[in-house]
This record gives structure tokens, sequence and C-alpha cells, in this order.
């Protein structure tokens, strides 16, 4: 908690933590499952779909205490290329409270630097933009960094210039390994989301950075579960040295030259001691698609340091359905693949799907507001199931920003179970049945249908 915080903020936050012992909503995993968010304290509405001001979301979350954000406006925030940073912990941030069609971000991202934190039913499109390659605009959809105790879930990340999602911090700070993993990211959970279509040579100064997640050195207790990634060049995800993580029913499609891999860069540590990673890796499924390199491993190892790994009911095929290898290499290193014959994380509390199930599964959960799905999510999810798709360079190769009209409705404490922001009736804003797909008005005469 940062100095300067008042005495009746730190009796707030100190009067809720008897009620952190419940989950912060129901299927919240990992060691993060029970962070409190904004559990317990005040109502903060976001009113309109401004940039920073009274009423944004930026002005919600600068807000001191904790806090739940709900949303009384549907739309289409405009970051004009910037980044939100959050900085104040204990808070919620419910997407599933606005009005169809719901908040989707664009021409930005979110680099989150706190603790406690809870986000869900969001999109963020970034977007190239319109800037020249490699001129320097490199946002990340969305990152912590050097953030613990958070659970992103069901959400939707798109279009980024760096990482999709990503578990970030610096490498070293302190003295001993305890030390490195406090002060970098830890306690982590990514769940229920869709991180698709990273653009490959775009305005990164480094050139192609089409990166699905990043999870950066010496971070621990990150935990991927249930998430979609597709039409990533790399990075499914990248786990850096010393970093442990946990991987459990996740669908990698169309990666590009990598799907998972680990490396400890010597470039990187220098002379600091080297640390083990660790990955468990079960029931999780990887597809090739159209850019994926013919013969591309599950899992590859580069750099010099060891990775412990255990792996179970993994299943890794290329676009024809032909089986790929587990394990590959991509560096003639001493780095030592270190089979575990256990679970080197926890999966308490996990409904663990069979590899074959995990596809149907997550099409239909995976995203922000999967009762309410915008039409660039329902193309790339219909992409995904029919084995179409392509990884892009700009957005517009495949659509162009959204432009939802703002839609307004109340916020209802009352409608809502204020302790998990599950609405108490069952039924979410904007829910009128099952999306199954966008038809255009031929398709819709045609089937006798009204257009979704």
């Amino acid at each position: 908690m940062k100095l300067g915080y008042s005495f009746a903020l730190i009796l707030a936050c100190t009067a809720a933590l008897p009620a952190a012992a419940q989950n912060a909503f129901p299927g919240a995993v990992g060691p993060a499952a029970q962070t409190m968010g904004g559990r317990g304290g005040q109502i903060v509405r976001v009113t309109n779909l401004d940039s920073d001001g009274p009423g944004s979301l930026k002005a919600a979350l600068e807000t001191k205490g904790p806090r739940i954000v709900v949303f009384e406006v549907g739309g289409v925030i405009d970051l004009r290329r910037s980044v939100l940073e959050i900085t104040e912990p204990y808070l919620t941030i419910a997407g599933q409270t606005a009005p169809s069609p719901g908040i989707t971000i664009i021409r930005g991202g979110i680099d989150l630097k706190t603790h406690d934190v809870i986000m869900r039913h969001i999109r963020i499109r970034t977007g190239a933009d319109g800037q020249p390659k490699r001129s320097g605009w490199e946002a990340d959809a969305f990152s912590t960094v050097a953030a613990h105790d958070v659970i992103l879930d069901h959400n939707s990340f798109s279009w980024a210039v760096d990482e999709n999602m990503s578990a970030s911090g610096p490498r070293f700070t302190g003295n001993s390994v305890e030390e490195w993993r406090k002060g970098t990211s830890y306690n982590i959970t990514f769940s229920n989301n869709l991180a698709a279509e990273g653009l490959a040579n775009a305005s990164h100064p480094k050139g192609e950075h089409s990166k699905g997640s990043l999870v950066h050195d010496n971070t621990t207790g990150i935990v991927f579960y249930r998430n979609i990634w597709a039409h990533n060049v790399e990075r499914h995800p990248l786990v850096k040295g010393g970093a442990q993580v946990l991987m459990v029913n996740n669908l990698i499609y169309n990666p590009g030259h990598r799907a998972v891999h680990y490396n400890l860069m010597a470039l990187e540590w220098a002379d600091h001691p080297y640390v083990t990673g660790e990955i468990t890796a079960i029931g999780n499924v990887l597809r090739g698609g159209n850019d994926t390199d013919p013969g591309l491993s599950f899992l590859m190892l580069g750099g010099d340091g060891d990775l412990a790994y255990y792996g179970r009911d993994n299943r890794a095929v290329d676009r024809h359905g032909e089986k790929l290898p587990m394990f590959g290499r991509y560096g003639e290193t001493r780095a030592r693949l270190i089979e575990a014959p256990k679970p080197l994380a926890s999966i308490a509390g996990m409904d663990i799907l069979p590899s074959a199930a995990v596809e149907t599964n997550v099409l239909a959960t995976a995203g922000a507001r999967p009762w309410d799905r915008d039409a660039d999510d329902i193309r790339v999810l219909f992409f995904v199931a029919e084995g179409r798709g392509d990884i892009i360079d700009d957005e517009n190769e495949v659509s162009a920003y959204p432009s939802f009209k703002p839609t307004k409705a109340k916020f209802v404490e009352a409608d809502w179970d204020l302790a998990t922001m599950e609405p108490k009736s069952g039924r979410y804003p904007g829910q009128a049945g099952p999306v199954q797909e966008h038809l255009s008005d031929r398709d819709a005469a045609m089937r006798g249908v009204g257009k979704q």
C-alpha cells in the first residue's frame, strides 16, 4: 500500500480482510482466486466514454481506496494512442455491468502496476492506427507491471503492437531470488480470455512483433486457464528465466514460429545465478493454421537456463490434423528440460477438461461478454473453428476500429451480488440468447432469420 493513504482507508481495507477467504467470483482459479479486488468498497460509476475527466473510466481507475467500477454506458473508449495506468489497488472493473454492446477500448492499452485487481468483460483493440512501420508506437493490449494478486477473466485482447496479455516487471530487484520474485509480478490469473491477431510488421521499433503473452523473468504464480491465443507469431506464452507458470485447458491456434517456449537468456542475466523455471501444462491444445511452421513443437526450449516441466494430456496437430511433436529446441545451448513426475503448481479447485473437449468448450466461453459478442470476436472464433484466418500486420486487413452507438442504462445495485459482481437474476445486460454468428443481410434473408 502506498505511503500517504489516509488512516481511514487503512481501517477500511483492514476491515475488509476477513472476507478475503471467499473466491473473487464463481470459477476463479489460481493463487489469485481469493483476491479482494474492490469488494466492500464504494461503487464508482462510469457515465461517459471520454478518455479522461469526470465520469470517465480513467477517473474511476484513479479513484483511491477499495472500489467497484461499474458502467452506465456502453460503447467505445478511444485512448488516442495512450496507455491507461492502474496504480491504485483494491479495484474491480466490472465490464459485465455495461449495457450492450459493452465496453471496447481502442487505440491504446492498460498497464496494471498495483495489486488486488479484478478485471472482467472488457475488450481492448490496440491497433497500429496508421503509424508507420517501426515508428515507435508499441503498446501492449494489457500487461501487469510488478503487480500481484490479479485476475483477468473473460476479456478480449487484440491487435496489440507488443504483447496481447502479459505478466511483466523488473527482472532483478534486491539481492536474492525471493526478493527478485517479490519485486516483479506474481499471483496473476488469466482465465477465459481471447488474445488474438497481434500485429506483426507494424509500428513496433524492433520490427516483427506479433506476440501473444510474455511471462517475464522471475514471475511466479502465473496461471493461464481456458484462454484462446489465435494468430500470433510467438509467445503462447514465452516464459522467461526462473518464472513459474501453470497452463490448463488453453487453445493455441495458428501460431507462427513458436507456441509455448521457455528462454533464460544469458545476455539478460549476465552474472546473476541462473534459476530453474517451471511450467505445468495439462489438457492444452495446439492447432496449426495457415501461418504455422511445419513440424512446430508444442514446447520449445531456448537460452541457457534449465526448465522443470510437467505435461499431461496435451495435444498438438497441424492444419491437417497430423500429430506434431511435444518438444523441440531453438538454441544449441546447455539448457536442460527436466521432466517432473507430478504437477509443479497447485491445480486445486480447477475443473480440468480432457484435451478432446477443450476446443468446443473454450470457443463457446472465452472472450468478453460471450452472451453479447461483437463482430470481431465472432469473426476470430468462427475462423478458429473453421481452420481459417491469418497473422496480420494491420487491423485494417481484417476490420476497422468499432464505432458502436453509445448506449445508456442505470446501474441498479440491488440487481447484483456486490461480493462477486454476478447478476442476481442470472442474466447479464444485453443477454438475449446464444450469439451464433453475424449474418449479412443476404444471408439472413436466405436463412429466414433476423440479422444478428
